[in-house]
């Protein structure tokens, strides 16, 4: 409740003890008409008989008109108005509907719709500030009781945004930037900065400025369920954002979020942006966003850390310098920042990214993969984070970017393998290859494919023996080395084929066997025919 001046109150419980309206007070006092219907409640819950507005069947014939209310000049202080003398405890006209009213309000009906019901199907007969005042006192409820959370130094901050103070802007107009504060839980120690636009690089930059400027990392960070943060809500396994999870990772923070709309977890930030609204920016104007940034760093030297703590009746900065031995030690380099996306292999086995093409590595066509792109590079990853390619960026849309290893056949692109393999075969065959690339160019591959398959047929002896004889006459071309290597070929079997003959050896019979095989085959031939038979 709105904590209105001690003559204003006296004003406004007068006035209500009279019978006035309330449209009539805020007419008179100039306070609003909800502040002073929260003061009529208040009087109404404390048994105070101020004669309220009623509303029923019979309100209009049972009630007087009240009076008019008094001039400023005749208003009298509240001690001298007379109340009435309440002679006990009084029951309820809603009493005997106990239990149908209890079951409707469960139900979340109001007073008005409550009163209704019981006119029309009860035959309820009193007024409906009976209702209001039943209903009231079944919908009160005990006070919630907080927990106060400590946590060791260095153990944890918080982060949240809030609202600048107003800014000019290049248009020439007003508006509010948004305000980004990180608190240590521990000391209160805060880091503010105010930005025009928000993204997942920008709330992960801001993070990276607020360690730097504590001189070291707390190890958890509490933030509520912002986009820029969490991307998908959920209190068992929150998803993060890839740039913010991999700026904590690469600092050794680990991100707590919140519960959903649970933002008492994280009071500590609540506290310090409200401070900083009500106290540092309240009422004041910047005309560029760095004179705002600078007011905030000065405010926070100068008053803020010096301040003495409103729980813990210690100065901040003495806090802070008790926590910060304990933060975690920044690392020497800063994050690399980029923007993470998805894109699919194409047939070519590339992803496009930016208007240029990259090779995707060993990853399957058709297949999802994950990019990030950096200032001047580009990784692309696998579905476990795997990195499967990493590239300097293209300097114009269009190019492609692959390494030789991830090249398919190209004969235009084969002169360095083909050479490797001639070289493989000897010395003289390499440097025939190459006398033979330098005079055809690109249509000397042919020839080099030829020469880089001879071992297939001939000895590596006998192709380095031809090029050599070849190179020493300066008779470079395919079909010399092959018609070379056919007729050496050659000539080594016509040698085989002119070996001396020999009258013996081991698949020959002695010439004695021979005679004896004649010899017998005469004898038998004679002892086959007829006597007296002619020869």
């Amino acid at each position: 409740m709105n904590v209105l001046k001690a003559h204003l109150r006296i004003t406004i419980t007068t006035l209500l003890a009279r019978g006035a309206s309330q449209h009539e007070i805020a007419q008179r006092t100039g306070v609003d008409r909800k502040t002073i219907r929260r003061y009529a409640r208040a009087a109404l819950t404390a048994g105070a008989n101020a004669p309220m507005v009623a509303t029923g069947p019979e309100a209009m014939a049972t009630e007087m008109p009240p009076p008019r209310p008094p001039g400023d000049d005749a208003l009298e202080p509240a001690a001298l108005v007379p109340h009435r003398v309440k002679s006990g405890p009084t029951t309820s006209a809603c009493a005997p509907h106990r239990t149908w009213i209890e079951a409707q309000v469960a139900l979340g009906r109001n007073a008005v719709s409550v009163f209704q019901d019981l006119v029309g199907q009860h035959g309820f007969t009193h007024q409906y500030n009976s209702v209001k005042r039943f209903v009231a006192t079944l919908k009160a409820r005990a006070p919630e009781r907080f927990d106060v959370l400590e946590f060791p130094p260095g153990e944890e901050a918080q982060v949240d945004y809030g609202q600048g103070a107003p800014t000019r802007t290049a248009s020439g107009k007003y508006q509010r930037p948004i305000l980004f504060v990180m608190t240590l839980k521990y000391s209160g120690k805060s880091f503010r900065k105010v930005v025009w636009k928000t993204s997942q690089a920008v709330w992960a930059q801001l993070h990276e400025e607020a360690f730097r400027s504590f001189g070291g990392c707390c190890r958890y960070v509490v933030l509520d369920n912002l986009k820029e943060g969490v991307v998908r809500p959920d209190w068992y396994e929150p998803g993060l954002n890839p740039v913010y999870a991999a700026v904590l990772a690469h600092y050794g923070v680990v991100a707590d979020p919140c519960r959903v709309r649970d933002p008492n977890r994280k009071g500590t930030v609540e506290a310090a942006i409200q401070h900083t609204q009500s106290t540092a920016l309240k009422g004041r104007t910047f005309e560029t966003l760095e004179a705002q940034n600078a007011w905030l760093v000065e405010w926070e030297a100068r008053w803020a850390s010096p301040r003495i703590h409103g729980r813990k009746k210690r100065q901040v900065s003495e806090l802070y310098r008790e926590e910060q031995p304990h933060l975690l030690p920044l690392p020497l380099e800063g994050f690399r920042y980029f923007t993470q996306g998805v894109r699919t292999v194409d047939d070519a086995g590339l992803v496009q990214i930016e208007g240029a093409y990259y090779a995707a590595g060993e990853a399957a066509l058709a297949s999802v993969v994950t990019v990030r792109v950096y200032a001047h590079a580009i990784e692309i990853l696998d579905r476990t984070g795997a990195v499967l390619r990493r590239h300097q960026k293209a300097l114009r849309k269009g190019a492609f970017v692959m390494a030789e290893s991830d090249r398919l056949f190209n004969p235009s692109r084969q002169t360095a393998r083909i050479l490797a393999r001639a070289a493989q075969i000897g010395p003289q065959t390499a440097a025939l290859a190459q006398v033979l690339f330098a005079r055809l160019g690109r249509p000397g591959q042919r020839a080099l494919y030829g020469l880089a398959s001879l071992p297939r047929t001939y000895a590596r002896v006998d192709i380095e023996a031809v090029c050599a004889r070849l190179l020493a006459a300066d008779c470079v071309s395919y079909t010399a080395i092959k018609t070379a290597l056919a007729r050496r070929a050659e000539d080594a079997r016509a040698a085989a084929d002119a070996a001396p003959l020999t009258q013996s050896g081991p698949g020959i019979r002695a010439p004695l066997e021979y005679q004896t095989f004649w010899d017998q085959h005469a004898a038998d031939e004679a002892s086959m025919t007829p006597a007296g038979a002619s020869a």
